[in-house]
C-alpha cells in the first residue's frame, strides 16, 4: 500500500483537496472520464461529511494492488438505510440523496460503513496497467468480436 494523502478536512479544505486528488489520481494513471468520475465521487463523499456529519472528517488516498482507493471518514450520526442503498435515482424535485446515488455509479466499487458513531466511505477505481498504455498515457481500445467475425461490442481495458 502506498499512501498518497492522509489528512483531516473542513469546508475550507474541500476545493484544494479535490484538486490534489485529481493530480494524484492522474499521476497514478487515471485519465479522461474515469479520472473525472473518481474525482467527482471523492468530492461527493467529502462534501457529504462536511454537510451532514459535523463539518469535518478524515481523508486518505492510497494505491494498492492496481487500484486507487479513497477513504472518507466522519463522526456523524450515520446515514439512513434508504440513502445507503442508493439503488433508486432520486426524483428531479428532490434536494437530497444525489451524492450517494452518484458515488455508486461513478466508481468501480463504493462501500459504505455507517452507524451511530460515524461513517466511512471507501471508493475504489482500477488503474490501467502501465504496460497496456499507449504513448499518450491512455488506455488502448480493444474490440471484442463474437464467433463468425461480427462485432460483439467495445471493451476498454
Amino acid at each position: 500500500m502506498r499512501t498518497l494523502i492522509a489528512q483531516s478536512f473542513t469546508l475550507q479544505d474541500v476545493s484544494k483537496l479535490r484538486h490534489v486528488v485529481a493530480e494524484q489520481a492522474e499521476t497514478c494513471g487515471l485519465h479522461g472520464p474515469r479520472l473525472d468520475d473518481f474525482v467527482l465521487a471523492v468530492h461527493e463523499s467529502v462534501v457529504n461529511a462536511v454537510e451532514h456529519a459535523g463539518g469535518w472528517g478524515r481523508f486518505k488516498l492510497y494505491t494498492v494492488d492496481g487500484v486507487i482507493c479513497s477513504e472518507t471518514s466522519d463522526r456523524g450520526a450515520g446515514i439512513p438505510e434508504s440513502y445507503v442503498n442508493g439503488g433508486k435515482r432520486p426524483s428531479d424535485s428532490s434536494y437530497t440523496g444525489r451524492g450517494i446515488y452518484l458515488i455508486r455509479r461513478l466508481c468501480d466499487v463504493a462501500d459504505f460503513r455507517t452507524g451511530p458513531s460515524g461513517t466511512t466511505v471507501l471508493l475504489t477505481m482500477r488503474l490501467p496497467r502501465r504496460s497496456g498504455l499507449n504513448a499518450r498515457g491512455h488506455m488502448r481500445r480493444i474490440r471484442v468480436t463474437a464467433p463468425g467475425g461480427r462485432p460483439f461490442g467495445g471493451f476498454t481495458a
